[in-house]
């Protein structure tokens, strides 16, 4: 394979088991029967930090970046191409909808007994405390600049993998139980919009609606708070482009 399709698939990979992980704690936490029931945001959180370990830790060919938000930030920073930006995204997106379709197998017959729709929604996406789509998105890119921005500190402007899986998975623990509880926190488009495609399209009985309205919030919130963050890191931190 050549450079690119070795790093096409990295990312996959990586965003797939990112979403396996992720997407999992969620259904082991809210989904009827399941032994997790009930463990609360908390164990969410830490949930969700550890999938990003495992992600970036698979996906080190490319850089382990997962998220269209960072990659947005690595080519302002001329690190990629626009180019390498679309491919990524392109192999994020996929790898999210394979992951939230590997959750849904694994949890079949939880999704199956659970009569809440809002339940089985949020296994696949987020969704605000309170409905205020300005101040959603405001959340958003607020959690995602915090997001980007201390990896770009910490990383000298490189990717998450030259950092290291364990000090990535920590900031995004800490997003989550600081910034997490007004929209769940998704800083990531892909993790967000992959899974929702794939809860539009999957047999999931009783699933109720997708929420297409509050689609576009975790989408935008997240690449604008990753361009901010490459944009005032030129300015505010040692970073090597």
């Amino acid at each position: 394979m050549d450079d690119i399709g070795v790093k096409f698939l990295s990312e996959l990979v990586g965003t797939a088991m990112l979403i396996i992980l992720g997407g999992g704690v969620v259904a082991a936490v809210s989904l009827t029967k399941s032994k997790g029931f009930g463990a609360g945001f908390l164990m969410v959180t830490i949930g969700w930090g550890f999938a990003v370990f495992a992600g970036v830790l698979v996906s080190y060919k490319s850089g382990g970046q997962l998220n269209p938000a960072v990659s947005l930030a690595q080519a302002i920073l001329g690190n990629i191409s626009v180019g390498t930006m679309l491919i990524y995204w392109l192999a994020q997106m996929i790898g999210a909808v394979i992951g939230a379709v590997i959750v849904w197998l694994a949890y079949k017959q939880h999704f199956d007994e659970e009569p809440d729709a809002a339940a089985k929604l949020g296994v696949f996406s987020t969704g605000p405390a309170i409905r205020s789509y300005g101040w959603n998105v405001v959340t958003e890119i607020i959690g995602t600049f915090v997001l980007v921005f201390v990896i770009l500190a910490m990383t000298n402007g490189k990717a998450p993998a030259e950092l290291g899986a364990v000090p990535v998975a920590f900031l995004v623990i800490a997003i989550g139980v600081s910034l997490g509880g007004l929209t769940g926190y998704a800083i990531n488009p892909a993790r967000d919009l992959g899974p929702r495609i794939a809860h539009a399209f999957l047999p999931i009985k009783g699933k109720g609606s997708s929420d297409w309205s509050y689609a576009w919030v975790p989408v935008v919130g997240p690449l604008v708070g990753g361009a901010l963050a490459a944009v005032l890191s030129l300015a505010l931190l040692p970073v090597v482009s």
